[in-house]
């Protein structure tokens, strides 16, 4: 089983999302975190740091990283292990450097949320947010 990581950049009670091509096979044409496969002996944070580097060309502080939910997904014949995680501080502008994984990238209040690619991944986002103390 595969194991994925994705992190939710949030500001000011907006959340940046990326829009995945629609010639991907997991996942198509949906808007979603920005994230990907965690490596061989990578921990999370150290693969959510790699990934949102490469995807978005920020650096995280991990320290402000808070865990929000461990989902699995996708078929079963090829599911993996998704854990999201909160991000609230970061270095750098985030830029849409990988356009091979995604075609757009954006900021989303809770209001205008598009459809979300995990159902548990989007209550526990949404929840964080509203509820940061909790």
């Amino acid at each position: 089983m595969h194991k994925v990581v994705v992190g939710a950049l949030v500001r000011e009670g907006r959340v940046l999302l990326v829009h995945r091509r629609p010639d991907k096979r997991a996942y198509p044409d949906v808007w979603e975190l920005p994230g990907g496969v965690m490596e061989t002996g990578e921990s999370e944070l150290g693969a959510l740091a790699r990934e949102l580097q490469e995807e978005l060309d920020v650096q995280i502080a991990t320290g402000s990283a808070s865990h929000l939910c461990r989902v699995t997904a996708g078929p079963e014949e090829e599911s993996a292990l998704l854990s999201a995680w909160l991000v609230r501080e970061w270095h750098g502008t985030p830029a849409n450097v990988a356009p091979e994984e995604h075609d757009d990238i954006g900021w989303f209040g809770m209001e205008e949320l598009p459809p979300p690619a995990h159902l548990d991944v989007r209550r526990a986002l949404v929840n964080a947010i509203r509820n940061p103390g909790a």
